[in-house]
């Protein structure tokens, strides 16, 4: 079944390239293009795609105002965010407001893929090149997350299931809500993407281990 895209970005030389790049991929269908973050919204609301790539700055509405409205009204599609803007600002921004990754113009088809693929099915992807506006600010946590909390947190952020975490850790769905209760708890989070957007920025995980599990 293939991943149906939604792609927003006001300039159209930019949008015609990853429009290309997006159905020359058999696994990707381009439902529809938008210029600015009004059209995106009313499309994503007609169509429901998988996934909206948005650019972050565009006229009308911004990528971010555009995923605020769709975690609002409980709609499906995963937001992945693509952008020319590295700013810590951006990013945070970005996955506050429910995008479920965070890509750079200058990714190459390669990690676009990744990207696309991993939000997809529920988990969280981050641009490399973002690794040092996320990595730099080690505040102390008084309860730690213990290993096996961050093998779940890991895990849920590759779009697991609290089932497939289970089963992958050999443990029972029960206790696998239990630690992310207890991730949330300790991180101050109330969900999922809020959890390893602290973790990352607390240096509880590392980008890279994240990146590398989204690619296994």
């Amino acid at each position: 079944m293939s991943i149906k895209i939604l792609l927003a970005d006001d300039h159209p030389l930019t949008r015609s390239g990853i429009a290309e790049f997006i159905r020359r991929e058999p696994t990707f269908e381009l439902v529809a293009e938008a210029q600015d973050g009004v059209e995106a919204w009313d499309l994503i609301k007609k169509l429901s795609p998988d996934v909206a790539l948005l650019d972050i700055r565009m006229p009308e509405m911004d990528g971010v105002s555009v995923a605020q409205k769709v975690k609002a009204e409980g709609v499906s599609t995963a937001i992945l965010m693509l952008t020319s803007y590295d700013a810590q600002q951006y990013v945070i921004a970005s996955l506050r407001a429910g995008a479920h990754g965070f890509v750079l113009k200058t990714v190459s088809p390669k990690e676009l893929t990744t990207a696309i693929n991993t939000v997809a099915k529920g988990g969280l992807y981050l641009d490399p090149e973002v690794a040092s506006v996320l990595n730099g600010d080690k505040e102390f946590i008084p309860d730690q997350l213990s290993a096996r909390e961050r093998e779940v947190l890991l895990l849920a952020a590759k779009g697991l299931s609290s089932k497939e975490v289970a089963r992958q850790l050999f443990i029972s769905e029960r206790t696998v809500q239990t630690h992310l209760a207890s991730i949330y708890d300790k991180l101050g989070s109330r969900n999922k993407t809020e959890a390893l957007l602290l973790a990352l920025k607390y240096g509880v995980v590392t980008l890279e281990e994240l990146l590398e599990d989204n690619e296994d």
